[in-house]
């Protein structure tokens, strides 16, 4: 276990914070300083970098001719920073400060440079960041395009609508394919991954930060303290942080009136460019986290207590180049209402049958926001996250599995909130949608390249994942109309695509649907989900939402691509 003595005692509450700084400073005969009552100043902030402060958890506090006095909470640490500085016509001497003191005055004093930087951590040409500053001549294609197409409609109708019937049975059939493979993978049973615990661990464990998001979402704080106090792993190795917005002050009010242990952490990001992005805040959070693995939890999320412990067990077993875990999700109030039954039993398809099969198979993985956990040094190497991208978690998955960096399911659950309103979903939708359509644009600028990077099954698989995903909640309109012909009802596309093609296009309407309704079973199977069985039959009325967030996140694409369409939490009950 790499942790001090000091730090073990404070975080398991045998010892105060304040007692252990008056001891580290008769320790080291120095002095203990107060920064909030005696801030740093100022004009000394150009002798040390703000990486210098953030790597060694120090800042400038005092000048006395040639001497600094620099305020650390470690002193043992700090012939690390005279090394470092050697070339420095300065003494350093350290003083002794509160840890989130130190934290608070290297916000003051760097905050906003570390907030631009937040802004470019990811490389120009891996961003979709410029993807506003052509928005205006995008627009205009786009309109240009939309007259184009609806003139084609007006003049053609039957050849119109056949072609957008062709282009949704074609990804249709890619989304049966890749549905499909995951499916025959998980029934063998090949798609199962170990399970791990720390009995599996021989070396020093890590210390794990897990950064924790908020925003405007003061009524869950209580609830999120107390759920995370559940957690096994130990403390004194636990670094949690609470990540929120300067302009949030309801959400930092609620904070501050809770009484948080010396492991959970609160980092306030600046403004910047008016950007309130998970990502931006998630770049700027990570300058400040302990951690050699960096884990990703949302404000609802109830994380299973052994979660961490079986995290740093498989990054401690697998190959270097596995520098990701994606833990499983589920939901806490299924039973609340139909949309809440339907969305658990879409997810429950998603994370227990065709995900596990797509990761056996080799195929990118489209990450999802939480239970995310990553190997630090890839993270940082990788650019972070892209801060404009409202889907970060997917394009961060295609940009990890560029450079032939692996991401693997590990068997633990996080347990949210399922969305269960209308209006709710179709906006968490569309957010969804729309980063999905930016991400595949912004990857497919340079195909030949990726084509390169990934190789002709990963490539294709990422085709199917986007590309069929999008037209199917686009063009399910299409789709839909063609089901009168099953009633004996005469669809315009008979003229222009004849009968034959017709009866193709009917098998393979009914195999996807049978294909959906037999994955959906057998996702929810399980002893605490069977209650969701009887619903299954209802999935297609459900996915009736899809088309309205499409066409939402199409709108949005063009007039706001980097507005996060924030989803509520706290709207049910935790059981």
């Amino acid at each position: 276990m790499d942790a001090q003595l000091g730090g073990i005692l404070v975080a398991n509450g045998a010892l105060s914070s304040q007692t252990l700084l008056a001891t580290l400073a008769t320790q080291s005969n120095a002095q203990h300083v107060d920064l909030n009552n005696d801030p740093c100043h100022a004009s000394l902030s150009n002798i040390l970098s703000a990486q210098i402060c953030l790597k060694h958890q120090v800042v400038a506090w005092l000048r006395m001719g040639n001497s600094v006095l620099v305020a650390t909470s470690h002193p043992d640490q700090f012939d690390a920073l005279r090394a470092e500085m050697k070339e420095a016509p300065f003494t350093f001497l350290p003083v002794i400060a509160d840890p989130r003191q130190i934290q608070s005055q290297i916000t003051r004093l760097y905050g906003d440079q570390l907030a631009e930087q937040a802004l470019v951590q990811v490389p120009d040409h891996e961003s979709c960041r410029n993807w506003g500053q052509a928005n205006l001549l995008k627009s205009k294609k786009m309109v240009l395009g939309g007259v184009a197409v609806l003139s084609t409609i007006a003049i053609f109708p039957d050849v119109a609508l056949s072609i957008a019937m062709l282009w949704a049975a074609l990804t249709l059939l890619l989304t049966i394919i890749i549905k499909g493979a995951g499916f025959l993978v998980h029934i063998t049973g090949q798609s199962r991954p170990p399970a791990h615990t720390l009995k599996d661990v021989n070396a020093r464990l890590p210390c794990v930060s897990v950064m924790i998001p908020l925003f405007h979402e003061p009524e869950i704080a209580d609830a999120l303290i107390k759920r995370l106090e559940n957690l096994t792993y130990p403390k004194p190795l636990l670094d949690i942080v609470l990540v929120l917005e300067a302009a949030d002050e309801v959400t930092r009010t609620a904070i501050e009136r809770t009484q948080l242990p010396s492991w959970i952490k609160v980092v306030v990001v600046p403004d910047a460019k008016g950007l309130t992005t998970k990502p931006r805040a998630m770049n700027y959070a990570l300058d400040f986290c302990r951690g050699t693995i960096i884990g990703v939890w949302d404000a609802e999320d109830a994380p299973e207590p052994d979660q961490i412990e079986k995290v740093a067990a498989r990054f401690n077993e697998a190959a270097p180049n596995v520098v990701c875990l994606q833990g499983m999700l589920d939901y806490y109030n299924a039973r609340q209402n139909w949309i809440s039954r339907c969305f658990t039993i879409e997810y429950a398809t998603w994370w227990r049958v065709v995900l596990p099969g797509m990761a056996r198979l080799g195929f990118v993985i489209p990450l999802g926001g939480t239970t995310l956990f990553f190997r630090r040094n890839a993270l940082e190497k990788l650019g972070r996250w892209d801060a404009h991208n409202v889907t970060e978690d997917t394009d961060l998955g295609v940009r990890l599995a560029r450079p032939g960096y692996v991401t693997e399911l590990i068997p633990t659950v996080t347990y949210e909130e399922a969305n269960c309103r209308p209006w709710r979903w179709v906006r968490q939708r569309s957010r969804w949608l729309k980063g999905f359509m930016i991400t595949y644009i912004v990857h497919m600028r340079d195909p030949a390249q990726l084509l390169r990077d990934l190789g002709f099954k990963r490539f294709m698989g990422l085709q199917m994942i986007f590309l069929a995903t999008f037209s199917q909640f686009l063009f399910a309109p299409v789709l839909w109309s063609f089901w009168i012909t099953i009633f004996g009802y005469h669809h315009p596309i008979q003229n222009v695509l004849g009968d034959s093609t017709i009866q193709v296009l009917i098998l393979l309407f009914f195999f996807s649907e049978i294909l959906n309704m037999t994955m959906g079973m057998t996702a929810v199977t399980s002893p605490n989900r069977r209650h969701l069985l009887k619903w299954v039959v209802t999935m297609p009325l459900y996915f009736t939402l899809g088309p309205l967030a499409s066409y939402k996140a199409l709108y949005k694409m063009i007039v706001t691509p980097f507005y996060w369409d924030k989803t509520e939490h706290g709207v049910s009950k935790e059981p």
